[in-house]
């Protein structure tokens, strides 16, 4: 595994501990509207009316868009500019309360624990908690996985 790319950010740089506070993504009725439409098209995500009459109380963003919109504002904040390898997977996610078009969502990612990866000691792991949270400071989701990462190359 080569690359002539140098990144700003690599594995070294998550250490442990590590937090970052970020993002004032705004929530559109469009985008809420347009993301069920191509992929969770149940009526709370579709039309006001039928959301009114639903559990939300009017139209809400679908969880896997709530999912999508949070990855936007990791690769923004920081994926982009690192040596990201991609993910394994998540290990826990958690949709805690409804985000409503006209919100405003921000995180606070920390890296609860890094380690090379035994197999491929020149790639590292990184297990990272997200919380996302509206305007309100109200929690609407969490998330907690694995990131995979090129080691810093040596001087």
């Amino acid at each position: 595994m080569t690359t002539d790319r140098r990144y700003r950010l690599y594995w070294e740089d998550f250490p442990a501990g590590h937090s970052m506070a970020f993002g004032a993504y705004p929530v559109t009725k469009e985008a809420v509207i347009d993301f069920a439409q191509r992929y969770d098209p149940q009526p709370f995500h579709l039309d006001e009316e039928a959301a009114r009459g639903s559990l939300f109380g009017g139209l809400c963003a679908s969880g896997w868009h709530t999912c999508a919109m949070a990855m936007r504002m990791m690769c923004d904040e920081y994926l982009l500019e690192a040596a990201s390898l991609g993910s394994p997977g998540i290990d826990e996610l958690r949709w805690l309360k409804p985000v409503f078009p006209g919100d405003t969502l921000g995180m606070r990612m920390e890296v609860l624990q890094a380690r090379p990866m035994a197999s491929r000691p020149q790639v590292g792991l990184v297990q990272t908690r997200w919380e996302l949270h509206n305007q309100h400071g109200e929690p609407v989701m969490t998330m907690q996985g694995w990131g995979m990462f090129r080691r810093r190359p040596a001087a």
